[in-house]
């Protein structure tokens, strides 16, 4: 279970957002101004850093810089309430790794927390629902006994949805962490992959593991 550090000095942010990152499998600690996140973010183990922009004591960018040159490999999400996009370079360079802009949607939010966490190793190792499994660090799957020969793309979509098993992943989440790319307009690129995904599983012409959701995306269904 990742350990993340929210950095947010608002409650009516930080209160529902903490919620929704536990309800989502993260264990949260919360700090409110800078000078308690660098003492948790350089004392504590943290997977990742949510860092609010604006805090009322050291600026977000201050804290940014000196997390990231105590921690080298430590991946830094930050918010910013600033609409002007000087402040989003800022926070690169002091050492962000993505930003957020608020307000934001939390379907966002969850989409590049994992995409971070997963170019760091971070996610959980072994997924599996029904009969199909994989490892994430190796990036083998198999159903039953069979191993998948999936490419790059292939298994990062099954890895996505079998995280989410049960529950519909909509087509603009996938597109955000699987592409990331927030086009939002049509495209054959997700359709192709998924027939050639069901190909793999032996899961057509009659889907029964990964099921479209009409009008919304895919769903693993385990068997």
């Amino acid at each position: 279970m990742p350990a993340l550090l929210l950095v947010e000095d608002d409650d009516a942010i930080a209160e529902p957002l903490v919620a929704a990152l536990i309800r989502e499998g993260y264990r949260v600690d919360r700090s409110a101004n800078g000078t308690d996140a660098l003492a948790r973010g350089v004392e504590a183990h943290h997977d990742l850093v949510i860092l609010d922009l604006g805090l009322p004591d050291i600026d977000g960018i201050e804290v940014c810089r000196r997390l990231r040159a105590a921690l080298p490999a430590l991946p830094i999400l930050m918010l910013t309430a600033r609409a002007e996009e000087v402040d989003a370079v800022l926070g690169l360079d002091a050492g962000a790794d993505d930003y957020v802009s608020k307000p934001f949607r939390l379907s966002e939010l969850l989409a590049r927390l994992r995409a971070l966490l997963r170019r760091t190793g971070a996610e959980d190792v072994w997924v599996g629902a029904g009969n199909v499994r994989l490892d994430a660090k190796a990036r083998r799957a198999w159903r039953a006994s069979r191993e998948l020969d999936l490419t790059q793309k292939e298994f990062d979509l099954l890895a996505l949805l079998l995280r989410e098993a049960g529950a519909a992943v909509t087509r603009e989440r996938i597109m955000l962490e699987i592409w990331e790319t927030t086009w939002m307009g049509w495209t054959r690129t997700l359709d192709v992959h998924m027939a050639a995904l069901r190909r793999k599983l032996g899961d057509d012409p009659e889907p029964t593991m990964l099921k479209t959701v009409r009008g919304i995306g895919f769903r693993f269904e385990a068997s």
